[in-house]
């Protein structure tokens, strides 16, 4: 099961003891992924769709734990995407009318197929219920990506009006939503790690969490020590790429003017680079007499260098 998957099955077991909360994600999984259906008679139907078995199951036990309401579940297999989808409809008018009352979505359709675009403000004015909404907005049309992979939070909304909404309520709890238009829909999107883990703590999805915070905290020992690892990797480079400059330079003196023409504290440097090229500053100081400090062995190792490309300037660059 994908991590958005496991989400959404935690979600799913997640109750909320106040009805108005009840309320709330009801009505987030109408707007988002309900519709009305309005026959001739001006007679109203529910109908939620939905291709996650878990998601489907919580839609029909908030129906019946919050209305008592007994709805039906109509399930559609489609062979050529090897993919099942779940509706289900509250059939009865006084039923569907009821639910649609409670959650303040009634409103004055033409006879048809409608589609709900926003709720009521109202139905979300405490924080418990926003959390609730964006629960039930997540469950009807939202996805994760692997933390594994990267940080990535989004809720599919097929109206603008919906989407404002929904980032409204993100951005209530300080996280930073945006939305983006995707062909026919609008997304509202979260990409940033510390903000997902927010939003799941939002939602209530305390086992998610948990998870995600393993993953980021692994993420990052391992970029630390990637980082150590590449900057002690390039001071080891530097440091090689230092010596052997200073191995050829040294090399170059004693077989142009000799080493009889330095003084005695480059001759003695020079001699011990020599012997040792892999030494570093402090051991080459420390192989001296008496030891000299790193800042007077880079000292003299820089005037070898100077020399060296004096001589050969004067030379004509030939080694």
């Amino acid at each position: 099961m994908s991590f958005s998957g496991k989400v959404k099955e935690e979600l799913s077991r997640q109750w909320s003891s106040a009805r108005h909360c009840q309320i709330a994600e009801l009505a987030a999984m109408l707007s988002v992924c309900g519709s009305i259906v309005i026959d001739s008679r001006n007679r109203y139907g529910i109908k939620i769709h939905t291709e996650n078995i878990a998601v489907a199951r919580k839609v029909f036990t908030l129906i019946k734990k919050t209305f008592n309401i007994e709805s039906d579940i109509s399930v559609r297999r489609n062979i050529l995407r090897q993919s099942v989808s779940y509706s289900i409809i509250v059939k009865q008018h006084q039923d569907a009318l009821r639910i649609l009352q409670a959650t303040k979505l009634t409103e004055e359709y033409q006879n048809g197929f409608e589609e709900i675009h926003i709720v009521n403000p109202i139905v979300v004015q405490q924080p418990c219920c926003r959390r609730a909404f964006i629960r039930g907005a997540f469950l009807a049309a939202g996805s994760m990506s692997d933390p594994e992979k990267s940080y990535h939070f989004e809720i599919v909304c097929a109206a603008e009006a919906m989407a404002e909404q929904v980032k409204e309520l993100l951005c209530s709890f300080e996280t930073d939503a945006k939305i983006v238009q995707r062909k026919k829909v609008y997304v509202v999107y979260v990409k940033e790690g510390s903000q997902i883990v927010d939003i799941l703590n939002i939602m209530e999805a305390h086992v998610s969490l948990m998870e995600l915070e393993n993953v980021r905290i692994l993420k990052e020992m391992r970029n630390t020590v990637n980082r150590k690892v590449n900057c002690e990797t390039a001071n080891i480079n530097k440091t090689v790429s230092a010596a052997v400059k200073q191995v050829e330079d040294i090399t170059y003196l004693r077989d142009t003017i000799g080493f009889e023409k330095l003084s005695e504290g480059l001759e003695e440097i020079a001699l011990a680079r020599l012997s040792h090229p892999e030494a570093s500053l402090k051991e080459l100081g420390e192989l001296l007499s008496p030891p000299v400090g790193k800042s007077g062995v880079n000292h003299r190792l820089r005037k070898l260098s100077e020399l060296a490309e004096k001589v050969r300037q004067e030379q004509g660059g030939l080694l």
